[in-house]
C-alpha cells in the first residue's frame, strides 16, 4: 500500500485546520469587537469544523492501520511519526512535508486560540467589575446603625401574645 492515501487525508486536515485558524482569527475579531452575534454564529461554525476534522482525523487513523498491516508491522498505535521511521525516498519526503505543514498549522491554531482564551478572560473580569460597581455593598446601603434601632428590645412577631 502506498502512502498516497495518508497523504490525501492529511491535506484534508491541514486545509480543514487552516480553515478553522481563520474562524479563530474572525472570533479574536468580534470578541475585540464586542459582537456577541457573530461570536455565536462562529461557535457554531467552529463546532461543525471540528466534527469534520473528527472525521478525518478517524479516516487518517483507519489509513495508517492499514499501511501498518499492509507492511506486516505492529504498533500499538500506529502514529504518522513512527511511520516515518519505515519510509524513505519520495514517500518519506512528501509524509515529512505533510506532517510539517500540518504541525505548524497547529501550532499557529493554538497561539490563536490561547489569545481568545485571554481575551474572554478579560472581558468576563471588566463584565464582574461592572456588575460588582453596579450593585452597592450592604455597608454602602446602610451607612451606620442607627441609634435608635439598636436601643429598642428586638421583638418578633411570632413573640407576642395573640
Amino acid at each position: 500500500m502506498s502512502v498516497q492515501p495518508i497523504l490525501q487525508t492529511m491535506t484534508q486536515l491541514k486545509q480543514l485546520h487552516e480553515s478553522l485558524l481563520a474562524l479563530s482569527q474572525n472570533k479574536t475579531d468580534a470578541l475585540k469587537a464586542n459582537d456577541t452575534t457573530a461570536l455565536q454564529k462562529l461557535l457554531a461554525t467552529e463546532r461543525k469544523h471540528v466534527q469534520a476534522i473528527n472525521k478525518v482525523e478517524k479516516q487518517r487513523m483507519t489509513t495508517v492501520a492499514q499501511w501498518y498491516t499492509s507492511q506486516g508491522l505492529t504498533a500499538t498505535e500506529p502514529t504518522i511519526s513512527e511511520m516515518l521511521e519505515h519510509l524513505e525516498g519520495e514517500q518519506y519526503e512528501a509524509l515529512e512535508n505533510k506532517y510539517n505543514e500540518l504541525i505548524l498549522v497547529l501550532a499557529d491554531l493554538k497561539k490563536q486560540e490561547i489569545l481568545n482564551a485571554e481575551l474572554t478572560k478579560q472581558s468576563l473580569q471588566f463584565v464582574n467589575l461592572y456588575l460588582d460597581m453596579l450593585q452597592p455593598s450592604l455597608e454602602s446601603v446602610n451607612y451606620g446603625v442607627n441609634e435608635s434601632q439598636s436601643t429598642k428590645s428586638k421583638r418578633s412577631v411570632f413573640d407576642s401574645k395573640a
